[in-house]
């Protein structure tokens, strides 16, 4: 008896690889996008936080501040939910920037997934 030829069962074999691969790569990419753009939104906030919380600084400053990082790391749909106030820090008085946005979830595209962060600073006081 011949064994029967397997020309061509590469292909087929590329082919099922792929369909469960591809995927998986394009969820990994995508995972990476929304974990960039949270760790960027994290560290602008609470620049923006630190801005606020020097003397004599009111919390538009921070607003500001965070709103200006957004815009140049990432940007500008991104920087649109930006709110800064101040509020008691750890039972000090303190500053409080929070940003809220939605990073689409399939690519650059497609529905979004909202995101919230906040950044907090201890307020500096004159002695």
């Amino acid at each position: 008896m011949r064994p029967k030829p397997e020309r061509g069962s590469a292909v087929v074999d590329f082919v099922l690889i792929m369909v469960l691969l591809i995927p998986i790569v394009l969820g990994v990419i995508q995972v990476g996008l929304v974990m960039h753009v949270r760790n960027t939104l994290s560290a602008a906030a609470s620049e923006g936080a630190r801005a606020a919380a020097v003397v004599d600084a009111d919390p538009s400053v921070g607003a500001d501040r965070t709103r200006a990082l957004i815009r140049a790391a990432i940007a500008d749909k991104y920087a649109e939910g930006v709110t800064a106030g101040f509020e008691l820090v750890g039972g000090m008085p303190g500053t409080v920037v929070s940003v809220r946005t939605e990073v689409p979830a399939l690519g650059l595209f497609g529905p979004g997934v909202s995101l919230s962060v906040e950044g907090h600073a201890v307020r500096e006081d004159v002695p």
